[in-house]
């Protein structure tokens, strides 16, 4: 489960959640297919579909110096009827 940093929580996810779709955030290296592996593995549930996309870093400032911070990846995994995830812990700020 390395792969996995945690799941999102937002107003569009939880929609999603009606449809048997889970939202997380993954490391920016991974694979669709070592997610869907680490998924079905750790979960015991049976992954029919995965979308995913590249969100950019945000801008930083720290005094004269402008840094950003890493992008990530969004992964949308949908399951087959009749499975389910239990909640992922939410990433504290």
């Amino acid at each position: 489960m390395d792969g996995i940093k945690y799941a999102i929580f937002t107003e569009k996810s939880i929609r999603l959640l009606g449809n048997n779709q889970y939202t997380s955030n993954v490391e920016s290296g991974s694979t669709r297919t070592e997610i869907k592996h680490w998924v079905e593995l750790f979960f015991g549930v049976k992954v029919i579909a995965m979308n995913s996309h590249r969100l950019p870093g945000k801008g930083r400032r720290m005094g004269p110096i402008m840094g950003h911070t890493m992008h990530y990846r969004r992964m949308i995994i949908t399951l087959q009827p009749g499975y389910s995830i239990p909640p992922l812990i939410e990433k504290r700020t």
